[in-house]
């Protein structure tokens, strides 16, 4: 380390959080990056920053701060694309990127911006490539391994029921421990102190932050009503007209219960079926007329929630009934096929 920075500015520097977005659009060129397209950053090759020797002209500086901004706008086109800001691995490659740029800007002439640089190429390549990018943080640069008891309690972090809600504080607590590793072993401990502060400060949050995210409640599973079509309809009918007493009575109890019974129904699906007596074509279409007919009724009771209407006709038939005669016997046994499932969808309880 080349350039000198005391401890207590170091902190303030770090703890701040001043990321390459910030130092970025303070130098004007973030712009550029925004603009770019998600094409065009995705066909992106990983461009390596000037040799130490040669980063003594504005020139050369500029073209590897453009090396950062193309960088950022690869994170800027996987985040637009749909991945999360407090993704683990999307955390990480800005986390490196970072760090890189940090003390690229320190004026730091070791090996460190350029390795932090390529694991954070590393991760976007593997990420833009639909890939696994690992969980492990590699110690680049040769940097020391520091802290045995925070790398425990990273491991323990990733196994948590409430990760989720620590994924980037985990993620950059690691970056910064590398950091901290490379800092020790090119400069001495005065110059590692304050990342492995930041490296402690972020485990912490990280912890409180997964203690405090409840795993998501199951999702209920659908309940499904089975009606027997015969105490519904009229036999080979379908209409509200044709409808049973009995079938009336049914239906009026489910509605009850639909309303008062069940938690948080968010949505019904009302499905017809029939036995495998006539074409398919008048079965499907007889199959989703009681279904229709269901349906509506259930809403002319009070049941407000969504309802979606379908026939599957002859297609999901319970009973084959093969060899039963006369036709009468076949009709009494093909039964249990003629029916109208209602299946019921609820939220998540808290």
């Amino acid at each position: 380390m080349n350039t000198f920075l005391s401890t207590s500015n170091l902190i303030g520097i770090v703890h701040a959080r001043i990321g390459i977005r910030v130092l970025l659009a303070a130098a004007g060129l973030l712009a550029t990056t925004q603009a770019m397209s998600a094409e065009a950053v995705m066909t992106t090759v990983n461009p390596a920053l000037a040799p130490q020797q040669e980063r003594i002209t504005d020139r050369t500086i500029h073209r590897d701060y453009g090396v950062y901004r193309d960088t950022q706008g690869r994170i800027k086109a996987l985040n637009d694309s749909g991945r999360r800001v407090a993704d683990y691995q999307l955390s990480k490659a800005q986390c490196w990127l970072d760090v890189s740029f940090h003390e690229y800007s320190r004026n730091d002439r070791g090996g460190f911006p350029q390795a932090a640089l390529e694991e954070s190429q590393r991760i976007l390549t593997a990420l833009e490539q639909k890939q696994d990018p690992g969980w492990q943080t590699p110690l680049v640069n040769d940097a020391e391994k520091l802290r045995p008891d925070l790398w425990t309690r990273y491991d323990a972090l990733k196994q948590h029921a409430g990760f989720q809600c620590a994924t980037q504080q985990t993620a950059c607590a690691e970056v910064e421990l590398v950091h901290a590793g490379n800092e020790i072993r090119d400069a001495g401990w005065r110059h590692a102190k304050p990342y492995i502060q930041i490296a402690e400060d972020l485990t912490g949050a990280a912890e409180q932050a997964a203690e405090k995210c409840a795993p998501p409640p199951p999702v209920p599973s659908p309940v499904k009503l089975t009606l027997s079509a015969d105490a519904l309809f009229r036999f080979d009918k379908s209409t509200q007209g044709d409808l049973l007493i009995k079938g009336r009575k049914e239906l009026d109890d489910m509605a009850e219960k639909l309303r008062t019974g069940y938690a948080d129904v968010t949505g019904l699906t009302v499905i017809g079926h029939t036995d495998r007596l006539g074409s398919k074509a008048y079965n499907q279409k007889l199959s989703e007329s009681r279904a229709q007919t269901v349906k509506a009724y259930l809403q002319a009771r009070g049941v407000s929630v969504p309802i979606r209407a379908e026939g599957r006709g002859m297609t999901e038939q319970i009973e084959a009934c093969e060899a039963v005669k006369p036709r009468q016997a076949l009709i009494a046994c093909l039964q249990p096929n003629r029916r109208v499932e209602v299946i019921v969808y609820q939220d998540a309880q808290p």
